[in-house]
């Protein structure tokens, strides 16, 4: 299973030459970038673990590659993304989001069937990761 969320997520992974014509388009437009990361990409957990501090007004793709690549250092397993802010219309808003590292191994998802009142069946998507490592075991 690969996990398709964000720009770019049904290519193949994107090289670090390629990651750093994006950020430097994001740059190019002004916008503030962030890197994330997360050992568990549910489709509704939109908010991964910020990786220091959002990088605001930086003028070369390098201070992200920099910070990309020690996320990388101490996350070697997790899942890691790129998000791109256009503060420009005076509201925060995610301009381009893309993963840039997966596991070796993607663990997906699972669909949970339960019964609740009134005979009716809820479904739920779980995370295997999750599964595997409950949230206190994780951090």
């Amino acid at each position: 299973m690969r996990l398709t969320q964000g720009c770019f997520s049904f290519l193949p992974d994107l090289s670090d030459e390629q990651i750093k014509h994006q950020v430097g388009y994001a740059i190019s437009k002004g916008w503030a970038v962030s890197v994330e990361w997360t050992d568990d990409p549910h489709p509704r957990n939109a908010y991964w673990e910020l990786w220091g501090l959002p990088l605001f007004d930086i003028k070369d793709a390098a201070a992200v590659m920099y910070e990309l690549n020690e996320c990388r250092r101490i996350n070697p397993e997790g899942y890691i993304k790129i998000n791109c802010y256009d503060a420009s219309k005076g509201t925060e808003s995610c301009a381009l989001s893309f993963i840039v590292q997966r596991p070796a191994e993607e663990p997906g998802f699972y669909l949970e069937r339960n019964e609740v009142g009134g005979r009716n069946i809820q479904y739920t998507i779980s995370s295997y990761a999750v599964q595997a490592r409950p949230a206190g075991d994780r951090y």
